[in-house]
This record gives structure tokens, C-alpha cells and sequence, in this order.
């Protein structure tokens, strides 16, 4: 279907006056804008819409009365349509889709989602987990509308709001022999076994964190999750990285675990609000991400130490 809302509006102001010339008044529209409108309509719909009596205006066919019904009812749920969207734009409501890294996810946005909801009740917020690539897919195409994340190759179409930096850290079992230290340098690990985070983008941050200290690592098993690599590490399978340090030092499995500073001048991580460079924020996405720069900014993440 090829026609617009202004041919059925022009069709509907026509029909209710008998006349192109008193429609064209009605609604400040030439009548030659009108009249091809109407004739538009009647080529696309193969159906003639008036009887058109010299000198005496027109009149509508059969066909055109009930055409005239239903293109009513179209524009009345258009109207609507509009209202709803009015409503949307102007407060704090509905639902809001958002994106959160794994790593993340379990320490950041469980705080976040209940403080949200208790503020705005009529807000609906569905929270989804993933790595870097396919996180930025979503949000490239629509199906959130904003991502917590880190400043790893942040694309140039997106905005990148920082929150807080997040210096990386070293875990090893509560047996291994640096446990009761508070801190070590990562070429004391040289030559041990090293348990990697294997996920697009992180992968790559944690092997250059090894050319920075000038030693290169003993990779023994690669995961996508950090919970399988700390269940590992803490029955001594090796020891592991990371970037925010959780304030449980149990596995899943009930094992302890000991989190070390690295003494290392090493990059960290920033982690922080990513959009769509452009999109126009609504009242309740701007809500979240005003309660993320309250409850983030230059603040340890919600489940950290």
C-alpha cells in the first residue's frame, strides 16, 4: 500500500465538505494538492470514491461511504497512536531494554534494576547479559537502548559516558602459595599455569596486560565464564584475571579464593554507559542512566569490594 495519512485526511475533509474548493480552505491545502490526493487514492484502490457534478461539487459512491468509514477509523487510531507516543516521550514508563557485559552483569545491574523500579513503578526494565560484539550489535540495531560495558573498542558510532576505572587484579586458590599476600607482580607468575577469560575484546585486554609486565603467559585452559575459572583457580588449576573483584571470595562450589593487587603500572579497564550516537533518549532511559551516574560514578560497582 502506497498512500499516506494526508491523502486520507484530504479524502475524509472533502468528503465531509461535498467540495475540493471549501476542503482546501478547511485544511490550508491547495486545491490541485487535493485533488491529486484523491485521485491517488482511487488509482491504488481501483475504486472511484465521488460522483463529481458540475458546478455543484461531489458527491461520494457506494463505495466512497464506506470508504469514508473505515479511513475515519484510520485516522482516530492514528490520533492515538500519537497520544501514546506523547505519553511515552513524557514521563517515566513502559519498558526499557538494557544491556549489561557478563562480567558485569551479577555485580552491577541486580542493585541497579531494584533501586529503578522502586523509583519509577511504571517503568518495566528487562535487563540482557553478553559479551562485547554481540552486545554492540544489539544495541546497533535497536533491541536495547543502552549498554553497560567497558571502553574496549568502543565503535565510533557509539557515545561512551564513563563511569569508574576498574584496575585488573590477580586470583589464586586459598592454597597457593601468594594467598596471604595483599599484592604481587605478574612476572612473579611467570612460568605458572594461567586459566584466560576468553571472550571477544577481553581476551585480547588480558594478553596485553602480560606484553606490559614483559613475560608472556602459560595458558592452560580458556573459558567464557569467570565463574568456571574461578571454580578452577580455587582448586589450584592456576591462577586467573580480572577487573572487578566480587565481594564473595567463595566459588560456586564452595571453595575460597584470594584476590591480589597487581604492583604493576598496568592499563585498567573504564567501564561505563554506551549508546547510539544520535538516538533520541526517552524520559525512562534517561532516568536509568541518571541513576547509574548516582550510584556508579567514581563509586566502587554495587557487588564489589
Amino acid at each position: 500500500m502506497r498512500f499516506t495519512l494526508k491523502q486520507i485526511s484530504y479524502f475524509v475533509a472533502t468528503a465531509e465538505m461535498g467540495s475540493i474548493t471549501l476542503a482546501s480552505e478547511k485544511v490550508n491545502i491547495s486545491q490541485p494538492s487535493i485533488s491529486s490526493a484523491i485521485t491517488a487514492l482511487e488509482q491504488d484502490f481501483g475504486i472511484q470514491l465521488f460522483i463529481r457534478h458540475h458546478a455543484q461539487g461531489l458527491s461520494l459512491t457506494a463505495e466512497g461511504q464506506r470508504f469514508l468509514r473505515e479511513a475515519k477509523a484510520l485516522l482516530l487510531q492514528a490520533e492515538e497512536v500519537q497520544n501514546a507516543a506523547s505519553m511515552i516521550s513524557a514521563k517515566v514508563g513502559g519498558p526499557l531494554e538494557v544491556g549489561c557485559l557478563s562480567t558485569l552483569f551479577p555485580l552491577a545491574i541486580p542493585e541497579l534494576l531494584s533501586v529503578f523500579r522502586k523509583r519509577h513503578e511504571a517503568a518495566r526494565v528487562n535487563a540482557v547479559a553478553g559479551n562485547q560484539t554481540e552486545l554492540f550489535e544489539t544495541l546497533r540495531h535497536g533491541r536495547i537502548a543502552l549498554l553497560l560495558t567497558y571502553d574496549m573498542n568502543i565503535p565510533p558510532d557509539f557515545d561512551f559516558t564513563p563511569m569508574a576505572p576498574l584496575p585488573p587484579y590477580a586470583f589464586v586458590g586459598a592454597d597457593h602459595p601468594f594467598a596471604r599476600r595483599r599484592s604481587v607482580s605478574l612476572k612473579e607468575f611467570e612460568g605458572e599455569d594461567f586459566l584466560l577469560l576468553d571472550l571477544p575484546m577481553s581476551r585480547d585486554y588480558f594478553l596485553s596486560l602480560f606484553r606490559e609486565a614483559g613475560i608472556a603467559p602459560h595458558i592452560v585452559g580458556r573459558y567464557a565464564y569467570i565463574d568456571i575459572i574461578r571454580s578452577l583457580v580455587a582448586r589450584g588449576e592456576g591462577y586467573g584475571l580480572a577487573n572487578a573483584q566480587p565481594k564473595n571470595l567463595t566459588t560456586l562450589d564452595g571453595h575460597k579464593l584470594s584476590y591480589l593487587a597487581l604492583e604493576d603500572k598496568l592499563q585498567p579497564l573504564v567501564y561505563g554507559i554506551a549508546t547510539l550516537k544520535g538516538l533520541r533518549r526517552t524520559p525512562t532511559s534517561e532516568a536509568f542512566i541518571e541513576l547509574c551516574r548516582e550510584l556508579l560514578f567514581q563509586k566502587p560497582l554495587p557487588g564489589t569490594r
